[in-house]
């Protein structure tokens, strides 16, 4: 029991601590969407340092890491009508800094050559993401109890 307890505190800290590194931060750069009116769709993070399945790219003469699935949601923001901004985090709100990124970097640019839809689904038939609350129930369904009457709930 004891090293369950471990387990679950290890994974309960790893899943703060990623939830930690997702909330915008001042200083961070994302691609935002917003629909005709101005108003906040979506966004992905734009990196300064290298990260998992990144591409060292440039927006408006600025480098950045990106993911492949971020330039492909660009592209399909576009296509819905939206306005897709590079955006910075001052702090007390956004600043766009970069205007039109879909016109500067596309998928061919990192060497795929499917269209954007075609690309994210292609990610979609991958294995799935662990969902860490899934991996934290699995642990207290894998113990096992040898009660042959069961609980008084299985009767």
């Amino acid at each position: 029991m004891k090293t369950r307890i471990a387990i679950l505190f290890a994974v309960l800290s790893l899943a703060t601590s990623a939830l930690a590194e997702t909330i915008p931060q001042p200083g961070d750069y994302y691609l935002i969407s917003r629909d005709p009116d101005g108003k906040f769709l979506g966004s992905h993070k734009l990196f300064k340092e290298r990260a998992a399945e990144t591409h060292q790219l440039a927006y408006c003469s600025r480098r950045y890491f990106v993911r492949g699935n971020s330039i492909a949601w660009t592209q399909i923001e576009v296509e819905r009508g939206n306005t897709v901004h590079v955006e910075f985090n001052f702090g007390r709100g956004w600043r766009p800094i970069c205007a039109n990124p879909e016109r500067q970097v596309t998928l061919t640019d990192i060497g795929v050559k499917l269209s954007a839809r075609e690309y994210l689904a292609s990610l979609e038939e991958g294995e799935p993401p662990i969902n860490r609350l899934a991996a934290i129930g699995a642990i207290f369904r894998a113990e096992t109890t040898d009660k042959s009457d069961g609980s008084f709930h299985s009767h």
